[in-house]
């Protein structure tokens, strides 16, 4: 009877998560792959292993189990995490499907409209401006330099190019000009700024300011031959993730 009864359970669970599989809508789940591996990879890791305690682990996380949460934290930001608020609501619905069950995850799939009604409660349509209209000033990019070259040059090279100044060492990528620009193609200034401030400099990450930080970029834009402007580069993160990069005006 205990046997019997057993083989019913395991008949029911099979069922129960073969039905949660099958909810997931593969077209979204798709795109969310693409969205995470050009947006979020990066901290979250290519296997959402994170990097604790800067950046949560994803995989085996049961809080993505709330979605209300994931698009929360997705739109307005959270703690080291900056807001996206240039994906739109099906964007969201992916990488939330995307993330919710990949790797050991199978917290079941997301449809669009869910995603929607939360975000009806959240500003909606914010606007957005890209790094070619002067965000920086030269006076905030002359001071970032200063700092560049006393923290990261000996890493990243001084013509930012990702040549190291010490032979023994590896390679960096390139924080200047063209290829750093196709680099962070699409991506917002917050999460180059949340991504700079946690994991800069390798041996001592989070060691400067905030203000240290940004001027180091506004340094990087320079370099790539933005123009400059009146006002300078803040380290808000709601007015960073408005800020799109493009390699073209």
């Amino acid at each position: 009877m205990i046997k019997f009864l057993m083989s019913i359970i395991l008949v029911l669970t099979l069922g129960i998560l073969g039905a949660k599989a099958q909810d997931v809508d593969n077209a979204l789940y798709k795109m969310g792959e693409e969205i995470f591996w050009e947006t979020c990879s990066d901290c979250h890791g290519e296997k959402g292993e994170g990097d604790v305690p800067t950046f949560p682990a994803l995989n085996g996380n049961n809080k993505l189990a709330d979605l209300k949460r994931i698009v929360t934290n997705i739109y307005q930001g959270r703690e080291n995490m900056p807001p996206f608020p240039e994906l739109d609501v099906e964007q969201i619905a992916a990488v939330a499907t995307y993330i919710r069950n990949a790797w050991d995850n199978a917290h079941g799939g997301v449809q669009v409209s869910q995603v929607a009604v939360i975000l009806e409660g959240l500003e909606v349509g914010v606007a957005q401006t890209t790094v070619w209209d002067a965000i920086f000033t030269e006076t905030q990019a002359k001071r970032g330099a200063i700092v560049y070259s006393g923290v990261c040059s000996h890493c990243h090279g001084n013509s930012l190019n990702g040549a190291p100044e010490d032979p023994d060492m590896n390679s960096s990528p390139p924080v200047g000009r063209a290829k750093f620009l196709r680099n962070w193609e699409g991506r917002s200034m917050a999460t180059l700024f949340a991504f700079t401030r946690a994991t800069m400099p390798n041996d001592n990450p989070g060691y400067l300011d905030d203000e240290a930080y940004i001027d180091i970029i506004a340094y990087m834009l320079a370099t790539s031959n933005l123009p400059a402007g009146d006002t300078e580069l803040s380290t808000d993160p709601e007015v960073l993730a408005r800020i799109v990069i493009t390699q073209k005006p």
